[in-house]
């Protein structure tokens, strides 16, 4: 089986275009919510983190706060989005490997699943780009 990438459509076509912005849209929304709460919530946030053994928790809450919401944002409207969606691919296999790895707990087993999924999606829009409907398209 050959994998051809002149029969598929192209993403600056309309139909490619508008697939990848609605999969920019699904990747973001998780990580504005996740970085709107965290900010909005910092003390909550460094003793969860704090309870992992993370140094720092408050520090670290701001920043992975701040990189949720803001990389996010980025991801949404495609703005430096390939450099965004590295990082969160990035950050969401970490905290997948540090928060997410009691393979007993079926639940722990499907976020751990999920969260590769994500990141893989990620990884696509970095490698392939934000599509035509970016503020800063390449």
């Amino acid at each position: 089986m050959s994998l051809s990438t002149t029969t598929s459509a192209p993403a600056t076509s309309t139909t490619g275009s508008a697939a990848v912005l609605a999969g920019r849209v699904l990747l973001s929304v998780l990580f504005i919510a996740a970085g709107f709460g965290k900010l909005t919530a910092i003390s909550g946030t460094a003793q969860w983190f704090g309870s992992m053994g993370l140094p720092a928790p408050t520090v670290v809450a701001v920043l992975v706060g701040l990189l949720e919401f803001f990389g996010g944002l980025a991801v949404l409207v495609g703005f430096y989005s390939r450099a965004a969606a590295i990082a969160l691919a990035v950050f969401t296999i970490a905290a997948s490997l540090l928060a997410h790895t009691d393979f007993s707990d079926m639940t722990q087993t499907l976020f751990f699943q999920k969260n590769l999924g994500i990141a893989g999606g990620f990884l696509l829009l970095a490698v392939f780009g934000p599509g035509a409907y970016a503020i800063n398209r390449r």
